[in-house]
């Protein structure tokens, strides 16, 4: 697994200018929209995984790092994840490893428990040939018909994750593992290329000079031609 690294100038706790011991707000399926921008089936896989982890774990929402989110995929329901759970690429506590598999793990910092979440096929979306439906309707091949039915079906399989008993549609199950590695914090310093502020730890050496990726790798956007 990978940490997140932030990028400070000292070494201090973080200090957002916010009081960080004042009561969460609750947040609904509805945040999760507004931030990702459209309601899916997807976005609500990661509401009800996101819910039921909590649930499991008996934690609620933090503010702070100690619940961790690892998910196997980078599709809509990680934006839930974010605003249920609060596991953000910000704060450090959202891992992503891309494996193309609907499935999420929460750890609790505070007890060690952990909780892995998968969800069950959808045969029956199959068997109503979703996947090459899909396929015209992203590509712009579909028919006014065949846009109206797939909308349809998400629409109808969107309200199922979201109320389904939790037995039918995932599979929750606690498990044992090693503890996520928390957040860095790292100096900054001086691309000796561009002269762009960049994390220490993130810097290459080229020609005896400390310089930012981009500029080791020749892509950095304002010099490339």
């Amino acid at each position: 697994m990978h940490d997140h690294d932030h990028h400070h100038d000292s070494k201090g706790d973080h200090d957002h200018g916010h009081n960080h011991h004042s009561a969460p707000q609750a947040v609904t399926f509805d945040d999760c929209i507004r931030f990702h921008g459209h309601s899916c089936p997807g976005l609500a896989s990661g509401y009800r995984a996101a819910t039921a982890a909590m649930e499991a774990l008996g934690v609620s929402r933090p503010e702070d790092e100690d619940l961790v989110a690892i998910c196997e995929t980078d599709a809509c329901g990680v934006d839930a994840l974010q605003v249920i759970a609060g596991t953000t690429a910000g704060k450090g506590n959202l891992i992503i490893h891309d494996y193309g598999k609907h499935a999420f793990t929460f750890y609790n910092r505070i007890d060690g428990r952990a909780v892995r979440i998968t969800f069950h096929r959808n045969e029956e979306m199959e068997k109503d040939g979703i996947a090459g439906l899909r396929k015209k309707v992203f590509s712009g091949a579909a028919t006014t018909d065949e846009q109206d039915h797939f909308h349809d079906l998400m629409h109808k399989e969107m309200v199922k994750v979201l109320h389904a008993p939790a037995d039918k549609i995932m599979k929750i199950e606690e498990i044992t593992m090693d503890a996520p590695k928390k957040a860095r914090i790292f100096q900054s310093v001086t691309c000796a290329c561009c002269g762009e502020s960049v994390a220490d730890a993130k810097t290459r050496v080229v020609d005896g000079k400390r310089v930012c990726i981009p500029c080791a790798e020749g892509t950095h956007p304002s010099r490339k031609h």
